[in-house]
């Protein structure tokens, strides 16, 4: 067996999650993987606009890690599909809670999911969802 390695800054589970984990970018790559996206260019067409240098970075980081793995579809040029290990599905717990968390704390925040036909779903902006509320019995 091997002897673990060092940590970076302390054996605190938090910081090193956060040292894998606690960019701006690494945890959006995961719920798009989450939400069934598995090209480089269907993740470079999410909603935030990651820059392809740092996607590429982030995807290659989370591969290191185990939380991510890559298979090429294409040969000519090698393109890969990109996955989520069991590491990195039960990353969707974590997802989960920030989303609770946001949608309670930050006024106007929504979820956002995977529609049936591949298209991402966004709750209706609050005008739209007040109106609605009005119309039900």
């Amino acid at each position: 067996m091997k002897p673990a390695k060092p940590f970076a800054r302390s054996a605190c589970a938090v910081a090193n999650s956060l040292d894998i984990l606690g960019d701006k970018w690494s945890l959006l790559v995961v719920r798009d993987l989450l939400h069934g996206k598995h090209t480089y260019s269907e993740l470079a067409q999410s909603p935030e606009g990651i820059p392809t240098n740092i996607l590429a970075d982030r995807l290659e980081r989370l591969q290191g890690a185990g939380i991510v793995t890559r298979a090429p579809y294409q040969e000519r040029p090698v393109r890969y599909a990109y996955a989520l290990s069991p590491k990195g599905r039960a990353l969707g717990e974590v997802l989960l809670a920030f989303v609770r968390w946001g949608k309670q704390h930050i006024p106007g925040t929504v979820a956002v999911n995977q529609g049936p036909g591949g298209g991402e779903v966004v709750a209706p902006p609050p005008h739209v969802a007040k109106r609605r509320a009005k119309r039900l019995p």
